[in-house]
């Protein structure tokens, strides 16, 4: 009798432990890998892709060094006559300035900013993030004399903070679901296997503006999502400006 006894009352204990556990969980919210698994995480997310029945992407070159690529990679869109988009560093649009108003002026290409210095953002103070967007969104306004409204992060790195901070200045985070990992030096028939493998409706493919193959992968990439029946639109042409929500995978949907 007393072995049930004390067996009943670990029972109980155990029973009280899992429902106060339970309770504490719905009250702060669902975070981490369990979170992201059942589609309830709380964190805030950029967009990575937009759910759409048409078949269309968007290509995305980021800029921080180097500028000896950037017409050619212009030269190829206008080729097969196709949008895209550049999101550049501050201290890149200084140092080449002529190149992005090639960019700008060429009716090809959608700015965003990709911040001030290329720090990991997430490890900064609200007022060094803001900082960090208002100074790369002036510099880029007074060379296109164009307003931006994308930002992506350096290193694909955010925070609850950041993407409250770059929606204050009006901007939209963009992230990207197929990597075409250009900044590997993968050949261009890797690259371009790569992305045709990954990309599906709304995508958004990343790429640099200095890769080492990314000039002889482009053409590639293009002629094969082509082939695939896909057209090409700017992300600002492609993201749900309201009504939208995201869920766990970045994917940006309308409401």
């Amino acid at each position: 009798m007393k072995f049930l006894v004390v067996k009943r009352s670990g029972i109980i204990k155990t029973v009280v432990v899992t429902v106060l556990l339970a309770l504490l969980l719905g009250a702060v919210g669902m975070t981490g890998a369990a979170a992201v698994y059942s589609g309830k995480t709380t964190r805030k997310l950029p967009i990575y892709s937009v759910e759409t029945e048409e078949k269309v992407v968007a290509l995305s070159f980021d800029a921080s060094w180097g500028a000896d690529k950037t017409s050619d990679i212009l030269a190829t869109l206008g080729r097969y006559d196709i949008k895209a988009n550049y999101f550049v560093v501050s201290f890149w649009a200084e140092k080449y300035p002529e190149k992005l108003k090639e960019l700008s002026e060429s009716g090809r290409v959608e700015i965003g900013t990709h911040s001030n210095t290329h720090p990991h953002m997430s490890k900064l103070s609200r007022s060094q993030i803001e900082l960090e967007l208002s100074a790369s969104m002036d510099i880029i306004r007074k060379i296109t004399g164009k307003t931006v409204d994308l930002f992506r992060p350096p290193f694909g790195d955010y925070s609850d903070t950041l993407l409250e901070e770059a929606e204050k200045a009006g901007l939209y985070t963009i992230q990207w679901d197929v990597d075409s990992l250009d900044w590997k030096d993968l050949s261009a028939q890797a690259m371009a296997e790569r992305v045709l493998k990954n990309v599906k409706n709304g995508s958004i493919v990343l790429m640099h503006n200095d890769g080492k193959n990314t000039v002889q992968a482009l053409p590639l990439i293009i002629e094969g999502l082509k082939n695939k029946g896909y057209s090409f639109k700017t992300i600002g042409e492609l993201i749900y400006r309201d009504n939208y929500e995201i869920d766990h995978t970045g994917r940006q949907i309308r409401r």
